[in-house]
């Protein structure tokens, strides 16, 4: 949350301001066990077109008239009770402009998704890491009882090599080799011309490919966003010229019948690697 100086850049203390201001608004209520701030706020990338994400840890519910009552505080362009993904509430406070994103968790449910992958080493099909990597990122704004801190001290741990393990073995065999996997799907959608279908089965396989890159680096799982980026910075361990296939492979699910090759040329650098690693 620095700038190169050191100091908290100008957008990133609008932000933290703002944020603390609403974290207090929570904190007045008893079902409220913690409140942390994720995103760009939290990990320095912050524009002057970053939203602010608040994550809010309920012992009990909330009922609705106070959730729209904290986020009505300030904003007259307030959206509650959105849950199309996570439970939330949305809003833009009116004397910044600044959006305000708030997610609403119950706090046995996130401990239940760290124990999937610290413990159980269970790995998803895509993304397997992203909520370790939030818990680690992110930083408590008010903790009743010290249980967030708590939670990111059992973050605080190494890449699992069993779980490095299960990413592997869950992912790539559906990039190429599985009969149903990416590869199959993307020549039959590429030989009907079908561009919904292309579309939505290379952002799969992608999803695919970053879990693996950032299990091969040991690397929990950043999230939806500046991925390449975050790839070249985070993953010294990655194919050559990975960044021009990929941008390649979107190009391509625009209709290109190449789309299968630019898969292969980003499978086989994968499974080098893997090779390497003694994973394959």
């Amino acid at each position: 949350m620095t700038s190169a100086t050191g100091a908290p850049g100008a957008e990133t203390g609008r932000r933290l301001a703002l944020a603390r201001e609403i974290a207090d608004r929570y904190a007045v209520h008893e079902e409220v066990e913690a409140v942390a701030i994720g995103g760009s706020v939290a990990s320095g990338f912050v524009t002057d077109a970053s939203d602010i994400d608040l994550y809010v840890y309920l012992r009990a519910e909330l009922s609705l008239a106070t959730r729209a009552e904290i986020a009505g505080t300030g904003s007259t362009h307030a959206e509650v009770a959105n849950a199309f993904w996570e439970s939330g509430d949305e809003w833009y406070d009116d004397a910044t402009g600044i959006a305000v994103d708030v997610i609403l968790r119950d706090p046995a449910w996130i401990e239940g998704q760290l124990d999937r992958v610290l413990r159980r080493h269970e790995a998803s099909v895509g993304y397997t890491t992203c909520l370790w990597a939030n818990i680690r990122s992110s930083l408590a704004l008010f903790d009743r009882h010290g249980w967030y801190d708590r939670l990111r001290e059992e973050a605080a741990v190494d890449y699992p090599e069993p779980l490095r393990r299960a990413i592997v073995a869950r992912n790539f065999p559906i990039l190429r080799d599985a009969m149903s996997g990416y590869r199959s799907q993307l020549a039959k959608a590429a030989d009907r011309r079908d561009l919904v279908s292309l579309n939505h089965r290379v952002a799969a396989f992608l999803a695919s490919c970053f879990d693996i890159l950032f299990a091969l680096n040991r690397v929990p799982h950043p999230g939806e966003k500046r991925l390449l980026e975050l790839v070249e910075s985070l993953c010294p361990i990655r194919p050559a010229g990975f960044a021009a296939d990929v941008e390649a492979l979107v190009r391509a699910s625009a209709g290109d019948r190449d789309v299968v090759a630019v898969t292969d040329r980003l499978t086989s650098g994968i499974e080098g690697l893997l090779r390497a690693d003694g994973l394959r």
